[in-house]
């Protein structure tokens, strides 16, 4: 019989309290958010000083009986970046069940804010393109939530944590509607046998979760095997991830309040990982955009479809996300937390431009791999995430200033008092 908590596994409880400096740091946002944007760096840097990076990205690895037989740059996009999606999914159901987007009318606002963020990006760059390239109305409509959240970490020293929630809510909602969207106008052959096979897996690994069984060789399995049916069905790979994240419990079986419960365990032991390896490997492949000097910059620019998506970026983002907020606040019971200020969702609505994930993929299915189309679009999805991540740098940067002067009156009212506030 297999115990549910196995003592010694590597899911077990043994390791919770057995965790070594490295992984304690890598646990930290701003030092894997450092990681990814160097890895990003990098990228671009190698993209641009000869045709090594193309030809490392395109290498192709992996059994072709089972159709993996996949470039490295699709492993990291649909395999690697699939774990981080997974960490992602459980902690944005520890907030639905345990944290502050259990309250219907807070969790309202960034899903509306990420439907208005996709919905006015696409109109931008359809006016744009009017009697154009159309097909590419979709590009600008994805928030890349790997990269929004690693400048937010760099950037957050004091700003709440209910902004990084919001985000976080926001994010994973756009990519799940990105997701659907590419399924629905950008699939050429969707396999609903592949699909509906994975569920088996998935339905396993919720039981097993959901009876707190902890085994690794018997987790793993289920979700490689989850994960290769859903990218066998033609679905973008990372929807395993989020899947499998909603899975695990939240709660512990106990009501222990004192230790963590199982998608918390899971966050702790998967993050060091994700961080550290799987979010800047992806970035490394995605980021690597051949820009062809200034000449080739300046003629990208010239054309619609790289300034619809620039626009679209950062312009439709912005109006969206806020525009959607503001009125779902102003006109239903929605409200936002009470840690956050519209000048705090107005930097977040600017940080909702950066879009490179999602945005460079259905680029590549819009206009196909290596066309002139193609480059235009990466130019446009890196200036428009650029702009965008720095205008919300700006604003964001401001009000990290505000909340640290606040932090600091209230820490010299307490030393003044000699009693701490939160006991007056």
């Amino acid at each position: 019989m297999i115990s549910p908590e196995p003592r010694n596994s590597v899911f077990g409880r043994g390791s919770w309290p057995e965790v070594s400096r490295i992984n304690d740091v890598l646990r930290r946002e701003t030092v894997g958010g450092v990681l990814l944007i160097v890895a990003a760096v990098a990228a671009l840097v190698f993209a641009n000083i000869g045709t090594g990076y193309a030809s490392l990205r395109d290498t192709v690895i992996g059994p072709e009986a089972l159709h993996l037989n996949l470039t490295l740059g699709t492993w990291a996009a649909d395999g690697l970046l699939a774990i981080f999606f997974f960490v992602a999914g459980l902690e944005l159901k520890r907030e639905f069940v345990a944290g502050d987007l259990r309250d219907p009318r807070r969790a309202a606002l960034p899903v509306v804010a990420a439907i208005g963020g996709m919905a006015v990006p696409a109109i931008v760059y359809t006016l744009i393109n009017l009697g154009g390239a159309l097909e590419g109305w979709a590009i600008p409509t994805a928030t890349d939530i790997a990269f929004a959240l690693a400048v937010l970490a760099v950037l957050n020293s004091h700003l709440p944590t209910a902004l990084r929630t919001f985000l976080l809510t926001l994010a994973v909602v756009d990519d799940l509607l990105a997701i659907t969207i590419i399924a629905l106008f950008y699939t050429d052959e969707l396999k609903i046998g592949w699909l509906a096979a994975a569920l088996i897996p998935l339905a396993a690994f919720t039981f097993l979760v959901q009876k707190r069984i902890r085994s690794w060789w018997l987790l793993l399995p289920l979700a490689a095997v989850t994960w290769g049916l859903v990218h066998a069905s033609g679905v973008h790979a990372t929807v395993a991830g989020i899947l499998l994240g909603f899975a695990v419990p939240v709660l512990r079986r106990d009501g222990n309040p004192d230790e963590p419960g199982l998608a918390e365990h899971f966050e702790h032991l998967v993050r060091p990982f994700s961080a550290a390896i799987a979010v800047p490997v992806f970035a490394f492949f995605s980021a690597g955009v051949a820009i062809n000097g200034w000449s080739g910059f300046t003629n990208a620019l010239g054309d619609r479809v790289t300034l619809g998506i620039i626009v679209g970026l950062f312009v439709g983002k912005t109006v969206g996300v806020f525009g959607a907020t503001w009125l779902m606040a102003r006109f239903t019971g929605a409200s936002l937390d009470d840690d956050l200020s519209w000048p705090d969702v107005f930097g977040l609505s600017m940080l909702a431009g950066v879009g490179f994930t999602v945005s460079l993929l259905i680029g590549e299915l819009a206009f196909g791999v290596s066309s002139a189309a193609d480059e235009n679009v990466k130019i446009g999805v890196l200036a428009g995430s650029l702009v965008s991540a720095f205008a919300a740098s700006v604003v964001l940067l401001r009000r990290n200033r505000v909340y640290r002067a606040i932090s600091d009156e209230d820490n010299r009212d307490s030393d003044a008092d000699g009693i701490p506030d939160a006991y007056t």
